[in-house]
């Protein structure tokens, strides 16, 4: 069997490549903030979500004696055939599920199923483990009631850059308290590696990000930092999406091979000349990848 970068590239996406280098040439490259007081401007100059029409319902949801806020997203004009847990991104110190609520709505819609979005605490407000916890949090509660809340008991976890790193934690976690209630993992360009000792790993080992999650644990190998780390064995089926531009292009090769050798059901997905977050830009590689994603979770929860 052949594997290089080019058997992981759908042909149908070379034409597309021109036009997504052009638009990152106009556009240039961002950097997220480098210390605190950046992080804090940042924040304060940050407009408004724009709201999604129908809104989202928004509550508070528990597992125990722990609570989170999600926001839910039901579809508008059909019986819901699933659940998908959205894990927002933003470097685990920005963002907000309210951020994701236009991108959710229309996934509602589309694919005919619950969005549920989990606003986790962030960082370095809260470090590691806030955030995981209330991702769990969210997930035991979906594993608990969504077959009573919302009839159905297919369910499916993914998330966006830190959304994936949080994605993947949640279910090695669920994972090691025997439940297996989620049936699928849709993780876009995740950061599998905050320990600085893999090769993507090492070439963002500087970025303030990873200080303000993980704070003082004294182990950012620990697979509940770093799921690279993690033993991926029986989870469910797994779509990896990621740029060739990508910064973390290799560990998400790396964390499709942990999984693949690990006899999980993994679907790796490369895309020409985009890099980081590209989903979230209008290219229209952007809107190929975004058609792949819901093409692979209409299958997963239509089962």
């Amino acid at each position: 069997m052949k594997l290089g970068l080019s058997q992981l590239i759908d042909p149908r996406l070379i034409p597309l490549a021109d036009s997504t280098r052009e638009f990152y040439e106009k556009r240039g490259v961002g950097r997220g903030p480098s210390d605190w007081s950046e992080l804090k401007s940042v924040r304060d100059a940050a407009k408004p979500p724009t709201p999604s029409s129908p809104p989202a319902v928004v509550e508070v949801v528990g597992h125990g004696d722990h609570t989170v806020p999600v926001r839910i997203h039901l579809p508008t004009s059909t019986a819901a055939k699933g659940v998908f847990l959205d894990i927002h991104g933003g470097g685990f110190y920005l963002g907000s599920a309210a951020g994701s609520d236009v991108r959710n709505r229309e996934l509602a819609d589309t694919l005919g199923i619950v969005v549920v979005s989990v606003d986790y605490r962030l960082a370095p407000d809260y470090p590691w483990p806030a955030a995981p916890d209330d991702c769990e949090t969210a997930a035991l509660w979906l594993a608990e009631h969504a077959a009573g809340r919302f009839g159905i008991r297919r369910l499916a976890i993914g998330g966006f850059s830190a959304g994936a790193t949080l994605a993947m934690t949640t279910l090695v976690r669920l994972r090691d308290r025997g439940i297996a209630a989620f049936s699928a993992a849709a993780l876009q360009f995740g950061t599998y590696d905050l320990s600085g000792q893999t090769p993507s790993g090492r070439l963002i080992a500087d970025e303030y990000f990873i200080e303000a999650y993980a704070g003082l644990a004294p182990d950012r190998t620990h697979p509940d930092i770093s799921p690279i780390y993690a033993d991926p064995a029986n989870l469910p089926p797994v779509l990896i999406m990621v740029g060739q531009e990508d910064i973390l292009l290799r560990d998400n090769v790396a964390m499709a091979a942990q999984l693949s050798a690990a006899g999980v059901d993994v679907d790796l997905r490369v895309y020409p000349a985009a890099p980081h977050g590209f989903t979230g830009h209008a290219t229209p590689m952007a809107g190929a990848a975004l058609d792949d994603l819901h093409t692979w979770l209409d299958r997963q929860l239509g089962r």
